[in-house]
């Protein structure tokens, strides 16, 4: 059966069988699935692309689209977490089984999609949701559209509504780069945990305030990532995603 999908401005896709055949790649400010590996290469992208795009002082997610398919070629979507627009939620929607497959867009024309507000953290951080507004979670999700390997757009009454990742520190990386291939070592697990407590309220608020006992937990992590002898790519990745709060409030 065909499915529709509504996203902001009254755009539309088809799903289709086709998924990305693209790793993700989880920097902590967003997730990225697409293949360029540069900054050049990627204002190639946009030019060579249709759909929704960032721009100055702006950024919404990014969905682009091929203009002769109209197939979905590549996304970034953003995390709430760390741009610290929104809240935290430790409830996570219910989400059925997630059904694999791609977008074709209605039609060639651009629009410009929301990035989410909320994000709900699984225990162990082993699940990243993020939704438009909490009162996605007061209705179950209806579908699960898997657009990447562990990627899932969430979708409510035919409307995108958010996203998952599951398993993310698998695809830790920097920007611009594929993450490692092998698993992650359960150190880079537990430091990808104490990294997102340390950029989301109330941690954050602390660390703004100077609180010393927040002050001593982000020391203490930008050290262990530091002296992290495995997974070194992972803990780089972890290192550049605090980085401005150790330059902010960690050095005095």
């Amino acid at each position: 059966m065909t499915m529709k999908l509504r996203f902001d401005g009254g755009w539309r896709a088809t799903v289709t069988d086709e998924p990305l055949r693209i790793t993700p790649r989880f920097t902590g400010g967003s997730v990225e699935v697409v293949r360029y590996a540069t900054v050049q290469e990627r204002e190639r992208f946009l030019a060579g692309t249709f759909g929704s795009q960032d721009w100055l002082w702006d950024a919404p997610d990014v969905l682009r689209f091929d203009p002769v398919g109209r197939e979905l070629v590549g996304a970034e979507l953003r995390m709430p977490c760390v741009s610290a627009a929104g809240e935290t939620s430790v409830r996570a929607p219910v989400t059925p089984a997630v059904r694999r497959g791609g977008l074709r867009a209605d039609e060639v024309r651009d629009f410009r999609h929301e990035m989410c507000a909320v994000l709900c953290r699984a225990p162990g951080d082993a699940v990243l949701t993020c939704l438009r507004d909490p009162g996605v979670l007061d209705q179950p999700v209806e579908t699960c559209v898997g657009i990447a390997a562990d990627l899932a757009l969430l979708v409510q009454d035919g409307r995108v509504v958010g996203w998952r990742l599951t398993d993310p520190a698998r695809y830790l990386t920097t920007a611009y780069a594929d993450p490692d291939p092998s698993p992650p070592s359960p150190a880079t697990r537990r430091l990808l945990t104490e990294c997102l407590d340390l950029l989301t309220a109330p941690l954050v608020d602390d660390l703004v305030d100077g609180d010393p006992a927040a002050v001593a937990r982000l020391r203490a992590a930008d050290e262990a990532l530091r002296v992290q002898r495995g997974d070194r790519h992972r803990a780089d990745a972890l290192l550049a995603l605090i980085g401005t709060l150790v330059e902010d409030y960690g050095t005095g």
